[in-house]
């Protein structure tokens, strides 16, 4: 009864989970109400530490309830913060990172869609997370992650590898446009870093994106022996060599008329496996193309992508196939 008088106490509906304006009377409730729970988890999960094994078990079910609550008060709103952070991304579709010339090298600022990313993160440290995470003193105390902490975490690495994603999307890609494409990982480095979560915690997101950065610029010879690919998913370094490819080898998303917002969704419910036969099937279409022509010459890229697709797919970790 307890759990559910509680769960009455959270606010739910649109007032809960925006995220646009300053943070509203019901979002500060809710999260009152999960520093409260977590506190009292806390406190209650030490006490018990020393029981026996039956007055445990007794009390572990009523201990994750009140955990889930807490969980439940706030969850709402880092997923729909979630959701506004990819929509930024997604934008990143829009610009051209094909235009040739010093100009578009020489150009210090930041892409319009990561200044926007920048904007969101900044007004949701400011006007949410300030309020929810622990002073960097009592988290150290504590020794352990808080629910808004680990949920930063997840959001953290969540940005950074549906950047990577995208970016690998990108297509066409001039060397002005790599240079953009790496001011932009930049920023985007720094500004997950300050607000969000610090990047060298974040472990495979972080030296996903740090590898990324140098990968662009490698002339196409010297990418299958590069060691930068242990730290990528298979799937973005095979997607980054389409930009590399002829016009007529057509990625995924181009040979299944998909928006990139409908070929990520497809990406998150497969494993690596899954991505490559995709992958796969866009290889054969182009083989059969230059075959029907009477061509017996393929572009660099064709070879190297079957290469690293069957090598890549074998070896991928099991983090990486999710």
């Amino acid at each position: 009864m307890k759990k559910i008088a509680l769960e009455f106490q959270i606010s739910a509906g649109h007032e809960a989970r925006q995220i646009t304006g300053p943070a509203t009377a019901a979002q500060v409730r809710n999260f009152a109400l999960c520093q409260h729970l977590q506190e009292i988890h806390t406190r209650i999960s030490s006490m018990i530490a020393g029981l026996p094994t039956i007055a445990v078990d007794v009390l572990s079910p009523a201990l994750g309830a009140i955990y889930g609550v807490a969980r439940d008060s706030v969850t709402p709103l880092f997923k729909a913060m979630i959701d506004r952070l990819e929509s930024c991304i997604l934008q990143i579709h829009d610009q051209n990172f094909g235009a040739h010339g010093m100009d578009a090298a020489m150009d210090n600022n930041a892409s319009p869609y990561m200044e926007e990313l920048q904007k969101c993160i900044l007004h949701f440290r400011t006007e949410f997370l300030s309020r929810l995470l622990p002073s960097s003193a009592s988290a150290t105390t504590a020794g352990t992650e808080t629910i808004c902490t680990q949920l930063v975490r997840s959001m953290a690495s969540r940005v950074l590898i549906f950047f990577i994603r995208h970016a690998s999307l990108v297509r066409p890609l001039s060397e002005s446009g790599k240079l953009r494409m790496a001011r932009d990982m930049a920023e985007l480095e720094l500004t997950v870093g300050q607000y969000l979560f610090p990047v060298q915690q974040l472990g495979p997101p972080y030296r996903a994106l740090r590898a990324f950065r140098p990968l662009i610029f490698l002339e196409t010879s010297q990418l299958g022996a590069s060691p930068l690919l242990q730290d990528l998913p298979p799937s973005v370094i095979l997607h980054h060599l389409y930009t590399r490819g002829p016009d007529e080898l057509e990625s995924p998303l181009q040979r299944n008329r998909l928006t990139p917002l409908q070929y990520s969704l497809w990406l998150d419910s497969q494993g690596e496996d899954q991505i490559w036969k995709g992958i796969k099937a866009t290889l054969d279409d182009y083989a059969a193309k230059v075959r029907s022509r009477g061509d017996k010459e393929f572009s660099p890229v064709y070879p190297l992508m079957h290469h690293l697709g069957s090598l890549l797919t074998e070896n991928a970790p099991v983090s990486q196939r999710h």
